[in-house]
């Protein structure tokens, strides 16, 4: 290899170590593989959206309720999509990404952050709307 082919190699190398370090560090959370059911599938991906918000629990089905603040809008927060038809409790104990989980420590917990929520039905007036929660950021922990 001349060394002309060389230094631009070492050069793209360091580039591409700087950019993984870099959106590493940028706060974006990463993907939970862990999930036993996908929230953000390629059928729904488009209708994803952030929105900032207070998610907190209280009684009923689904537990899990996430204010968009600025809003009169709660969403009802399940697994993603069939999982309430797969299991009629989803909505008492939904899969979250795996950030949110470690922070959510009791039913007083209220998290805000700012929330990729992916709707698994049509937004209705006056109906809290089933989503899935994809994943949060800028948390913040109330107790």
């Amino acid at each position: 290899m001349n060394p002309i082919n060389a230094a631009v190699l070492r050069i793209w190398i360091l580039l591409t170590l700087v950019a993984v370090a870099f959106l590493s560090a940028s706060g974006f959370p990463p993907r939970d593989a862990r999930r036993k059911i996908a929230c953000k599938t390629p059928e729904i991906a488009a209708s994803c959206y952030w929105t900032h918000g207070r998610l907190g629990s209280a009684n009923g089905n689904p537990t899990f309720r996430l204010w968009k603040i600025g809003t009169h809008r709660i969403l009802g927060i399940v697994s993603g999509p069939g999982a309430l038809e797969r299991n009629p409790d989803d909505g008492v104990d939904p899969e979250l990404p795996a950030n949110v989980e470690r922070v959510f420590t009791s039913s007083s917990t209220r998290i805000f952050a700012d929330f990729e929520v992916c709707p698994l039905e049509p937004e209705k007036p006056g109906v809290m709307q089933r989503v899935c929660i994809e994943c949060a950021k800028n948390i913040f922990v109330e107790h």
